[in-house]
């Protein structure tokens, strides 16, 4: 082999080396396989990839039949945002509710637990936990992805869930940096901006990102919002200043560096996935996660080509590209390596998502036993970070509680009115998720207990308005679990 030809097939392993595509399916398809093979070392698996955790091992042990050491990652925060469980509910509560809680050893367990669930199923990395302080309430994307408003709080929890996540094998990648909490625009549709100073960045926004680096956290993932305090042209994921500079050098760490999606329409609107990929590299990222929405062999070998003439023509250092893989294959390692602590006795049988989440119910007011309510869901547009596919609310559980339960599903546009035409003389439990954010839900709560004082009310979205109903529940997330625990209130059992 020529030394061209030798640097020409170094570059190319190491253009895929650094990325973390998805695909479409329940079985690797060839192509990717065949990436696989040829230097590809990471792999992000969605909602449709995932019917059952053994469907999922088997997939699994599939890509390893590649490469053994290859990074399978997930988007699998628990609650609100599960991968693992995405037809039926997470069994673990979602960050709002374990900060609510505010025990670092029960996050710390609840870690744990969804991390032996991965590993289990052969998932090495987990894009979690979401180290946001959630400042702005108004934030249509992070909510009740965050442990909550309080930035101490945020911090210990983060640390607490990355060492219950590790301490299974599976490494965990905090995010977002530098910190997502004070948006009100979704980077999935725009580039969102934060326009603060640095101090209130480092009093506020930094701290988590420290606590979870000082906790070991094996990777970071980048936000794609612009910060103008920090780098008032290009946002978090393709600054220099803010992943060398501020993470690297500041911050002192030396783990992977993970972009968020880059099909994102803060990026690929302004950028380009391309372009984007390349500028992302070059500021100090080690890692291109792609394939959300873009899921097949041609966007990875775009990118990957992206990558390889952006070297051959001095955009792009060879040798940060060379370390940008190097720090991939060294977390490869770690994970194939990684032996997971010695689990608390009894700990698998213990229902520890469903305790958390009992323990994080918020109960105001009180109503009579009820026998087969009618329950009316004012359901929102979810965002894409959550998905519409994942099930939620309380009328499954309820019904299993209290035979007889009825129910509907009632979108935007829908009143009072509406809810009850169709409950007729039932009681009614209304279920909404961050009815502060959406009028037309607070309207219609308004009005049904104006008309309906028995009316019960459960938030299962961030609780700031005033408590609506005789009795009004807040569960701090929208998991399975956070639906059975308002049930059971519900239900007096």
């Amino acid at each position: 082999m020529t030394v061209l030809a030798h640097r020409t097939d170094t570059l190319t392993r190491d253009a895929l080396a650094v990325l973390q595509p998805g695909f479409e399916g329940t079985t690797a398809p060839d192509w990717l396989l065949r990436q696989v093979g040829e230097g590809l070392t990471a792999v992000g698996l969605f909602g449709r990839n995932i019917t059952s955790p053994e469907q999922l091992a088997a997939l699994t042990a599939q890509l390893r039949t590649e490469r053994d050491d290859v990074l399978v990652a997930i988007d699998e925060e628990g609650g609100d945002v599960t991968r693992l469980e995405v037809r039926g509910g997470s069994s673990f509560p979602g960050n709002l509710a374990l900060g609510a809680v505010d025990d670092t050893d029960l996050t710390r367990g609840v870690a744990r637990e969804l991390g032996r669930r991965l590993a289990e199923c052969g998932v090495n990395l987990n894009w979690a936990p979401s180290a946001d302080v959630n400042s702005n309430p108004d934030n249509p994307v992070i909510g009740v992805r965050s442990f909550g408003a309080d930035t101490h709080l945020a911090a210990r929890h983060t640390a607490a869930y990355v060492q219950g996540l590790q301490a299974a094998g599976v490494a965990a990648c905090t995010k977002h940096f530098p910190g997502h909490g004070d948006t009100n625009v979704d980077s999935h549709h725009a580039l969102p901006r934060i326009d603060v100073d640095l101090d209130t960045l480092q009093a506020r926004e930094l701290v988590p990102f420290k606590a979870a680096i000082e906790a070991g956290t094996k990777a970071v993932m980048s936000a794609h919002i612009l910060v103008p305090a920090l780098d008032p042209t290009r946002p978090a994921t393709l600054s220099p200043q803010i992943l060398t500079g501020l993470l690297r050098g500041e911050l002192g760490y030396e783990g992977l560096i993970v972009t968020d999606g880059m099909e994102m329409h803060a990026i690929a609107g302004t950028y380009g996935i391309e372009r984007g990929s390349v500028l992302a590299i070059a500021a100090g990222a080690d890692a291109i996660c792609v394939g959300g929405g873009l899921a097949d062999e041609a966007t990875v070998l775009r990118l990957r080509d992206a990558l390889v003439a952006a070297v051959r023509e001095g955009a792009l250092p060879e040798e940060r590209l060379a370390d940008a893989a190097a720090r991939v294959r060294a977390l490869a390692a770690w994970t194939r390596g990684a032996r997971p602590d010695a689990q608390p006795e009894g700990s698998r049988a213990s229902g520890i998502g469903l305790t958390a989440a009992r323990r994080a119910v918020l109960v105001t007011g009180s109503t009579k036993p009820l026998t087969a309510p009618y329950v009316a869901t004012l359901a929102p547009v979810a965002n894409i970070a959550v998905g519409d596919e994942t099930p939620w609310g309380v009328a499954a559980e309820l019904a299993e509680l209290l035979p007889g339960t009825e129910a509907g599903v009632f979108p935007e546009g829908s009143g009072a009115e509406d809810v009850l035409a169709a409950a007729g003389d039932r009681t009614v439990v209304a279920v909404v998720r961050d009815a502060h954010r959406h009028p037309w839900m607070t309207e219609a709560l308004d009005a049904l207990v104006a008309a309906r004082p028995d009316t019960v009310v459960v938030e299962m979205g961030l609780p700031r308005a005033r408590p609506h109903g005789a009795l009004y529940i807040a569960t701090h997330g929208a998991s399975r679990v956070c639906g059975r625990a308002a049930a059971e209130v519900i239900a007096g059992v």
